[in-house]
């Protein structure tokens, strides 16, 4: 166990410098960068200041000595500063992550809460009129864009209510935070609901026609034992997979959702950042995101090896 996981993190470590290498080389590859953008807006032509501009940010260096001198910065907890608002960029970043956290952890126990329970009934009933519920509900879930429903979702208020569920300033207490949060969270968990109910109903499906449920079965295994104990759990390697990628998705993929509800989180932030070329903020967003994405894969390698020893020994 101890050799596979050290494997694992070997890999995420590669990983984690390829993603590097190509978010910081990508970034500049980009035409324009921030001098371009500020003297096209302010219509200036003067070449000689623009030039002081670049050399005073370091966008006049080779592009390795940038990225040493980044990497340097990553080490030492330091990510330099934005080319925008002239602050440390982690203290632009750090009051962030915790919304977008927020959200996505909404998001995703929403998504599990539902789409496993639901899709492990859906199987177990198969072709019956739950399961046939079940399926629509999925299919729409799956077809509906999380801006539309949100969009849906703030008309519904405004007609029932009076009022526009959207963050306008800092939530105060647990129950003002959870309302706020709940909804655009329950907007973006309900594709990721129908996603994993798809997926358990599928997966639990294959399960179920296994030579060893039969056998369970015909040593009068009861029948919550059977769905439960034997089949749920050989059948959670493929759910537990995309449980893992809609997390990292849901850190930096809320780009529609946090704008349409007016939260001020990581994806929202990043758009902006983009369209200024403020290179500190935009490539240590990427690596924050790019972090959390490779760190919910080791996870799952290793749930992996604990749900199915199998996996363990032969990785």
């Amino acid at each position: 166990m101890a050799g596979y996981l050290i494997r694992r993190f070997g890999l995420m470590l590669v990983t984690l410098f390829g993603i590097s290498v190509l978010v910081f080389v990508m970034l500049r590859l980009v035409p324009g960068n921030i001098a371009d953008i500020l003297f096209d807006a302010a219509g200036l032509i003067d070449t000689a200041d623009k030039a002081k501009l670049e050399h005073d940010l370091g966008i006049d260096q080779p592009i390795v000595i940038q990225y040493a001198h980044w990497v340097n910065g990553l080490a030492h907890g330091d990510l330099g500063y934005s080319y925008v608002s002239e602050k440390p960029a982690l203290q632009e970043i750090a009051p962030r992550i915790p919304i977008t956290a927020k959200l996505a952890g909404l998001a995703l126990a929403f998504s599990v809460m539902f789409g496993v329970p639901l899709g492990v009934i859906s199987a177990v009933k198969q072709n019956s009129a739950i399961d046939y519920v079940l399926r629509v509900i999925s299919l729409s879930g799956l077809s509906m864009p999380a801006f539309w429903l949100g969009l849906l979702i703030l008309m519904a208020f405004v007609a029932w209510f009076g009022e526009i569920p959207i963050y306008t300033d800092p939530p105060v207490g647990f129950w003002n935070t959870l309302w706020l949060y709940s909804v655009p969270a329950a907007a973006v968990g309900f594709r990721s609901s129908a996603l994993v109910m798809r997926l358990t109903r599928s997966s639990m499906l294959e399960v179920l026609r296994q030579d060893y449920i039969r056998t369970a079965r015909a040593k009068g295994a009861s029948l919550r034992s059977v769905n439960y104990h034997h089949a749920l759990r050989n059948a959670l390697l493929p759910v537990v997979t995309v449980i893992g990628i809609e997390a990292a998705f849901l850190m930096g993929g809320l780009i529609v959702t946090e704008t349409v509800f007016n939260i001020p989180g990581v994806a929202r932030f990043l758009v902006e950042a983009i369209r200024w070329r403020d290179y500190p903020i935009v490539q240590n967003l990427v690596m924050f995101i790019a972090v959390v994405a490779v760190g919910m894969n080791f996870l799952i390698d290793v749930l992996y090896a604990v749900l199915d020893p199998r996996i363990r020994y032969s990785g």
